[in-house]
């Protein structure tokens, strides 16, 4: 969408109070309703339930969004579960272009032509796994709805999104508003890396048409005070790093001090990946040239929202003689701590095997120690080539000739956002002032997003407008996650704006 810039006449026609106030109580009576009997379901991604199929819970996930977007009855407005073999399945829905009513066309007619192109939007409905630690009243499949918080698994990443999108939709409709054609892909495989995604977008590129906008509803938000558009995606390389030593555990009395440590071992071989020190990592192939505009944003974010930038996240504390302590971020700098966590390599251990727990913790010299291996890369780092030099990183010249394996590697390029048309950047802003009464902000999200990648190639001329409900303390894939049902209505009603702008430019 690319053809001239709509000026504020844009959405004149459009009541924004109109959308916030029926958008809020489609929510209320509605969406919060449907997303706890969501939540409540454990939909796990195939990775994290090899027998996906045969439990069925992605298929009733699918199934009851599918029912409930029949059951809106939008005119014009048509859905469907889409599936190839042997892959987790697609919600499709297609939605006709409007030109408004007469009094909307007419006042058009001398000033630009409705746009021929087609909004994607897009969501998912699978889940990461329960994790531990969460409150005694509250459970990953155990939705709880308090002080406008929706807590439960998958509410907020990604559950919401859907009906998000058809709640627009109808706002929209309602109104007899103008809007482009809007097509919706709603996928069930994005934590696992979005390995069937390609597929269908490869079956269905014929009927998505010329995608002029791409909104893609799962990302995240740096308050909840203002419409928030992510600018950029880091990567990811994982895989498990597996040092052996024995083939089974023999009493460390015995074999300690002559049979080197496992752990001691893999240790090491991290030492040639990261400062253990700062943090860095040091293969200068894992790093990237940050660009001008994105400095310029991450400033202008940091001014914005300071120190909430690292307060946002549940840090333990340590009690010194009386004087609770804080931990603390690898740094206080509001504009730094933005560029850590959304343009510099990372490394997280998210697993570990070959270690029993506590209770079970014999005096023995265990056989071996394997790492679960998270690796965040910059936006611009290839992520096959960043995965093939981990592996030999790690793998060559083991210490001691120790078994040092690198296996079940995976790796997703990272994204950065297509500069901004000056209709797509005015629209954003204006939805942002108008539903939370604050300018659009800009940040870059630590997380991965294979889809946006996938997208950009396919149609590199399309903007790109990656948003979410995902605020602070909000804690996806992690305990007492939570969707800010606040945030997600005026996030509805931003959407709603936005298509409407789209539709004559």
């Amino acid at each position: 969408m690319n053809a001239r810039t709509p000026t504020a006449a844009s959405t004149a026609t459009l009541d924004t109070t109109e959308v916030l106030r029926q958008v809020s109580a489609q929510w209320d009576d509605d969406i919060v309703g449907q997303l706890s009997d969501y939540i409540a379901i454990p939909a796990k991604s195939p990775m994290f339930d090899a027998d996906w199929a045969q439990h069925g819970f992605i298929e009733t996930v699918v199934r009851n969004a599918f029912e409930w977007v029949q059951a809106q009855q939008v005119p014009g407005l048509s859905v469907e579960i889409i599936r190839l073999e042997g892959r987790t399945p697609v919600l499709f829905f297609e939605m006709a272009a409007s030109q408004g009513n007469t009094e909307t066309i007419a006042a058009r007619a001398d000033t630009v032509r409705a746009s021929g192109q087609t909004v994607l939007t897009y969501g998912h409905l699978d889940k990461q796994p329960e994790f531990a630690g969460w409150r005694s009243d509250l459970g990953p499949w155990k939705p709880v709805y308090t002080e406008g918080k929706l807590y439960g698994r998958g509410g907020a990443d990604d559950g919401y999104a859907l009906y998000a999108a058809i709640a627009a939709i109808q706002a929209l409709t309602a109104q007899q508003a103008a809007h482009p054609r809007i097509v919706g892909l709603i996928e069930t495989c994005e934590e696992s890396g979005s390995y069937d995604l390609g597929a269908y977008i490869d079956l269905l590129k014929p009927r998505l048409g010329d995608v002029g906008l791409v909104m893609c509803l799962d990302s995240g938000a740096g308050n909840y005070d203002q419409l928030w558009l992510t600018n950029s995606l880091r990567g990811m390389a994982s895989g498990v790093l597996k040092v052996e030593v024995l083939t089974e555990g023999v009493h460390s009395g015995d074999a300690s001090g002559l049979v080197p440590s496992s752990f001691r071992i893999l240790r090491h071989l991290l030492d040639r990946l990261e400062d253990s020190a700062t943090g860095r990592l040091l293969p200068a192939n894992f790093h990237c040239e940050i660009p001008a505009d994105r400095w310029a944003q991450a400033k202008a974010t940091a001014a914005i929202l300071g120190n909430e930038v690292y307060k946002r996240f549940p840090w333990a504390h340590t009690d010194c003689g009386g004087e609770v302590q804080s931990m603390l971020p690898t740094t206080t700098d509001p504009l730094q701590a933005l560029i850590n966590r959304t343009w510099s390599p990372t490394l997280s251990v998210t697993g570990v095997e070959g270690v029993p727990e506590l209770q079970n913790a014999g005096n023995v010299l265990r056989p071996y120690t394997a790492f679960k291996l998270s690796l965040r890369l910059p936006p611009l780092v290839d992520a096959a080539q960043a995965v093939a030099g981990l592996k030999t990183l790690l793998e060559d010249n083991a210490p001691y000739q120790a078994k040092v394996t690198f296996d079940r590697a995976a790796g997703a390029t990272g994204w950065n956002a297509p500069s901004s048309a000056p209709w797509f950047e005015q629209a954003a802003n204006a939805a942002s002032q108008n539903c939370f009464g604050a300018p659009c902000g800009y940040i870059g999200q630590g997380g991965t997003i294979p889809l946006m990648n996938m997208l950009s190639t396919g149609f590199p001329k399309a903007q790109m407008m990656v948003c979410g409900v995902l605020g602070p303390k909000s804690n996806a894939h992690g305990p007492n996650e939570f969707l800010h049902v606040p945030y997600a209505k005026k996030l509805t009603a931003a959407v709603a704006q936005v298509l409407a702008a789209a539709a004559w430019v």
